[in-house]
């Protein structure tokens, strides 16, 4: 079962990965380069194993969901910093 679910987490990161991939070969407007794509496939595989540990670790399902959202909403923060500089830090995107 746990090689099954690290099968499962590293399949979805790919799937997403694609979206950008097809998206450069229909239109000019998304231009990822090996290393967003690398970054993002970090991020995805990181995240899923992240939230399989709190799975595993954490008894109280409340409590599990709530570090799940906030594992998520780490991401998506990350993800829009990168992609658009919501903070302006010096590693966004813009």
């Amino acid at each position: 079962m746990r090689n099954k679910r690290l099968i499962i987490i590293i399949l979805i990161s790919v799937v997403i990965l694609l979206l950008p991939l097809i998206a450069m070969q229909l239109t000019d407007e998304v231009n990822w380069t090996l290393f967003d794509f690398v970054i993002a496939g970090v991020l995805l595989i990181g995240t899923g194993l992240l939230c399989e540990i709190a799975m595993r670790k954490i008894k109280k399902r409340r409590f599990r969901i709530a570090i799940i959202v906030a594992i998520l909403l780490v991401l998506f923060t990350i993800w829009a910093e990168l992609a658009v500089g919501i903070f302006g830090l010096p590693f966004s995107g813009n």
